[in-house]
């Protein structure tokens, strides 16, 4: 294992703003920079801001505002939403940076040199929303798969990238490497899009027709193909070319992305990296859509989820639960608020949020509101430090394939024994006799125990109130200082640590029909 870890969401296009999509691809992108660092590694977890292109430009026109203007209240919406939303980014890139811009001039430059750019006329059917030439895989009924408009005839002299050039190492390499792109079926799908004969790449757009964008080096009457010059932010945000720990960053790299985008980061992105010399991303993993009323959400179709609603309405850690809880990677998910409800309230309010309470509230009424000594472990014991033991290797292997749904639920386990544990050693019926007081200690430092290993495993996950079960427990170890696996072995409760029940960790969502 390295002992860096560089993760990157995409450079998302700053049009409208953020929604359920690239809230779930930022948070699962902070939880697993959160998993690294807790397991020792370095991190680095880089967004952006995509502002180039015909998108922008409409809406500019259609707000009667300079582009220059609405890509910058967009760019600083999305930074500030994830910062409000306590999502660690390390690196924010947006692309008219000028340090980034340099990078994109300075590939054209070299490519362009290397023969691996020329110029042609082409005609075809382009979407403004996709921002690129359609074919007929692309279309159904006519319309663009992904934006349900009808794209536009257009002839056109521009430059081409000789992507078909890479075709047959691409091939190559999908087929040798399956581990590089997951889920399975993306890589099935990127290789069946390269024997269905796909061709050049069209990487600059007449100044004519649009003059929002990075002009070419070798030409001042084209300016670049946002795709191309969006894509090297990956390679900006970490100093490419020359920066000290380029190499070291980029050899521990994992891109995380929605389906829609298979094609640039599966064909168009390999194909860059190897006319430049570099190697391709360590991993490429692709999740589905988040749809609402059985229609993928996207800022097009106007059927966006905000977080900053989310986080009025519901409060924003039990909405990244939900996300990360309901989402099987690499599966289209479902979004109503009654499912969200029903998640928090059955795991969060009723199973958690319970357990917590009940222990907290009977240290406090049968051990002075202190961690109590443990007796020897029983049967019983042993079945919740089992249950504890057993999580992280399960919480582990379900991380390594992103399915974060696989780790909760193995943690839950703990928090399901410890439940049962509770209603097995009925501690409020043991405190009336006096004979049977260390069962009683016993029992609570158990269940102290069971949510110090909950709380450390869940930090990841909820970070904020992970870190109120901690305190409340009185773990004086702070969660930034935590390691996996070795803060999990059991018995790292302090005897004789103040608890505090406080109020309810997870209050129930109340509805009309509860």
């Amino acid at each position: 294992m390295s002992d860096r870890f560089f993760v990157t969401t995409p450079i998302y296009y700053v049009n409208a703003e953020p929604h359920i999509g690239h809230t779930y691809t930022t948070v699962l992108a902070d939880t697993l920079t959160r998993f690294e660092r807790m397991r020792g590694r370095e991190t680095l977890l880089l967004t952006g801001s995509d502002e180039h292109g015909e998108k922008i430009l409409e809406v500019a026109k259609a707000r009667g505002e300079a582009v220059a203007t609405v890509a910058a209240h967009y760019s600083d919406l999305f930074r500030e939403t994830w910062s409000e939303l306590g999502i660690g980014v390390d690196r924010f890139v947006r692309t008219t940076d000028p340090q980034h811009e340099a990078v994109v001039s300075d590939v054209l430059q070299r490519l362009f040199d290397a023969g691996q750019i020329d110029f042609r006329e082409y005609s075809g059917l382009y979407c403004v929303g996709c921002e690129r030439f359609l074919t007929d895989r692309d279309l159904e009924d006519g319309l663009c798969r992904d934006h349900e408009r009808a794209p536009e005839e257009r002839t056109e002299a521009n430059y081409f990238f000789r992507m078909s050039d890479h075709f047959e190492w691409l091939k190559g390499y999908l087929t040798e490497n399956p581990e590089f792109l997951q889920p399975e079926r993306y890589r099935k799908e990127a290789l069946a899009m390269l024997d269905a004969g796909l061709g050049d790449l069209c990487i600059s757009r007449p100044k004519k027709r649009l003059d929002w964008g990075i002009e070419l080096p070798f030409d001042a009457d084209y300016v670049c193909y946002v795709w191309f010059d969006a894509l090297l932010s990956y390679l900006s945000g970490i100093g490419y070319p020359d920066g000290p720990d380029f190499e070291s960053w980029w050899a521990a790299s994992t891109h995380l992305i929605a389906k829609d985008i298979l094609k640039p980061h599966a064909i168009f992105w390999p194909a860059m990296l190897r006319a430049m010399g570099l190697a391709p991303p360590h991993r490429l993993a692709v999740h589905g859509y988040w749809n609402v009323d059985d229609r993928k959400v996207s800022k097009s179709l106007g059927n966006m989820v905000s977080p900053r609603a989310m986080e009025a309405t519901y409060g924003f850690e039990v909405f990244r639960y939900y996300l990360l809880r309901d989402m099987v990677f690499g599966v289209d998910s479902n979004f109503t608020e009654e499912r969200l409800i029903a998640r928090v309230n059955a795991d969060l309010a009723n199973n958690l949020g319970n357990l917590v309470s009940r222990s907290l509230n009977m240290t406090g009424r049968y051990t002075d509101g202190r961690v109590p000594p443990p007796g020897a472990l029983g049967p019983a014991e042993s079945r919740v430090r089992e249950a504890a033991e057993a999580a992280f290797p399960a919480v582990e292997k379900a991380m390594a394939s992103l399915q974060t749904h696989r780790a909760l639920e193995a943690i839950f386990k703990i928090v399901d024994t410890t439940n049962r544990y509770l209603e097995e050693k009925e501690p409020w019926r043991a405190a009336k006799d006096p004979d049977r007081a260390q069962d009683v200690q016993t029992t609570l430092y158990t269940c102290c125990e069971a949510l110090r290993i909950t709380a450390l495993l869940l930090a990841p996950f909820l970070p904020e109130h992970s870190s109120e079960i901690l305190c409340r427990i009185g773990y004086e170890r702070r969660l930034e200082e935590a390691r996996l696996p070795e803060d999990l072995a059991w018995g790292g409760l302090a005897v004789g640590a103040e608890t505090v029940k406080g109020a309810p960790l997870f209050p129930r969502i109340e509805t009309a029909e509860s």
